[in-house]
């Protein structure tokens, strides 16, 4: 859920400071192109430390090799997308390459739920709730890919 928030308060707090006159950040693309940097920020972090990353490289199919490895480039990965969100030369481009990023990770955590992971204690983000916070995360790097 702490992506998600991220999302929405990163957009919305962008976009106030557009409306309040900074104009790199006047319309709801540029906006959303802050929130979504702000999600991916935050879930790259957790592919670096403590529990977190113990729990994502749990997430790996276990038919993958090096799972440790694919977490710590996954995570490089959302870090220079993040990034590259910011920077309007590059945001399309990134936004493109996150959501794919985001596609093609999902089956990790159809993995994760058929194997009823706990992960911090906790059961896996059930799979019908995941899926519709991924359409919502894959919609907004959309949205900035093919958006005005």
């Amino acid at each position: 859920m702490a992506p998600l928030i991220a999302l929405i308060v990163g957009t919305a707090l962008a976009r106030l400071t557009g409306l309040a006159g900074i104009s790199a950040l006047d319309g709801w693309i540029p906006a959303l192109r802050v929130g979504l940097a702000m999600m991916f920020t935050l879930t790259a972090v957790a592919h670096f430390v403590g529990q977190r990353r113990t729990d994502l490289i749990a997430m790996v199919p276990p038919r993958l090799p090096r799972p440790d490895l694919l977490v710590t480039l996954t995570g490089v990965l959302e870090l220079v997308g993040a990034i590259g969100l910011l920077v309007p030369a590059t945001a399309r481009i990134a936004a493109a390459g996150l959501g794919l990023l985001m596609l093609a990770l999902f089956p990790a955590n159809v993995s994760a739920a058929r194997r009823k992971l706990t992960l911090a204690g906790r059961p896996v983000t059930p799979l019908a709730q995941r899926t519709a916070l991924q359409v919502v995360f894959v919609a907004a790097a959309t949205a900035i890919s093919f958006g005005a």
